[in-house]
């Protein structure tokens, strides 16, 4: 037995066109092609029959992810969220994100979306720089992400925007030009990630040949301190490393994967994580990709909660001890590096934990034997 799911993520694996940078599952498709179509009645298959299997009863967040969920077209989108709304509870506390592109969101589209159940939207506009668009091959230009926004904001009050940073030719004044007009666009929510080259992607390809410059690490940390600086001026708080919202407005599904939620998988390489007290598992199709024991468990906890600004509490600490006896030892170490604090009954990361991330979570996640 497990304990029962609580978060759901559906995933919509295709998109006008992948990115450079992109090793997602993802597929660049027509948007009238019959693959969509029957991708989009095995999922509403897939939802009904979780639903008789009582694995719905309990969700409490629902996350429609990519690829670019707004590229399958509003028809396809309102029979997937029809689906939704009779297999489970989709009232308004419960959080319904949908990811979106600019080049596929319409107004219709915003409207009868948030008809059907969404109640937060999730822009990909990346940057609102036409050069660094078009450094990172993305299908919009800033103009149309401004449109995006906007008529993101006829319907929805919660509204987020991803922003890129570290991008080969991105000056600071660019980011910084990014982040006001987001600021200045009224969004509620900002995350702001740094460019990763990832593997066998075209990005890859140019770093190894010499046609691109690898991202510096030094100007990935500077935009990231910039970023934050422009984002707590305006009101925004950080909760997590990456991610700024206004009071009220933090991604509760995204807290529900740094902070142990079982959450439920339904679509292409869609992962899945169960657990009870003694253990934690992750299946992504159909293979088991993570089997973690109650001590891996513990430092899994641990690490995630330092993504956050409010960290880990003492309770907590208390608990893992009975896994992890060095973790009180470990914890002290961080903070002699100044890479975490004690604030009260709390364990925090410092703005520098944040900025040395891997030698943060890797001391935590190296406690489990």
């Amino acid at each position: 037995m497990h304990d029962p799911y609580r978060a759901l993520y559906v995933h919509l694996p295709f998109c006008v066109k992948r990115c450079a940078y992109c090793d997602f599952t993802t597929s660049a498709v027509k948007q009238d092609s019959p693959l969509i179509d029957e991708y989009i009645e095995e999922l509403c298959l897939q939802i009904r029959r979780k639903a008789r299997e009582g694995e719905l009863g309990s969700i409490e967040t629902v996350y429609l992810g990519g690829g670019t969920p707004s590229h399958v077209g509003l028809s396809r989108l309102s029979m997937l969220l029809y689906t939704l709304s009779l297999s489970m509870r989709l009232e308004p506390d419960v959080e319904c994100t949908m990811e979106a592109n600019p080049e596929s969101l319409t107004p219709a589209m915003v409207r009868d979306i948030w008809a059907l159940g969404v109640n937060r939207l999730s822009i990909g506009v990346q940057s609102f720089d036409d050069n660094v668009l078009a450094t990172l091959g993305r299908a919009h230009n800033a103009e149309g992400a401004k449109r995006a926004v906007a008529a993101a904001h006829e319907r929805f009050d919660n509204v987020s925007v991803d922003l890129m940073c570290g991008i080969p030719g991105q000056t600071t004044a660019s980011l910084e030009h990014s982040v006001q007009t987001a600021i200045e666009q009224g969004v509620t929510h900002m995350s702001i990630y740094p460019l990763t080259i990832e593997p066998h992607t075209p990005f890859d390809a140019m770093v190894l040949s010499g046609q691109m410059e690898e991202p510096n690490d030094d100007v990935e940390a500077e935009h990231m301190q910039v970023a934050a600086r422009l984002l707590q001026a305006a009101g925004y708080q950080r909760y997590e490393v990456a991610s700024y919202a206004k009071p009220g407005y933090a991604c509760k599904h995204n807290i529900a994967y740094w902070t142990g939620v079982p959450y439920l998988g339904i679509g292409k390489s869609a992962a899945s994580m169960t657990q009870n007290d003694q253990r934690r598992m992750r299946v992504q199709d159909g293979q088991v990709t993570d089997d973690l024991n109650r001590a891996e468990m513990f430092a899994e906890d641990l690490m995630l909660g330092m993504r956050m600004s409010r960290g880990v509490s003492d309770e907590l600490i208390t608990q893992a001890e009975s896994q992890l006896p060095d973790v009180r030892r470990v914890l002290e170490e961080l903070a002699q590096q100044g890479l975490a604090v004690h604030e009260g009954n709390r364990w925090r990361p410092t703005e520098r934990g944040w900025l040395c991330g891997n030698d943060l979570y890797g001391a935590l996640f190296d406690l489990a034997p």
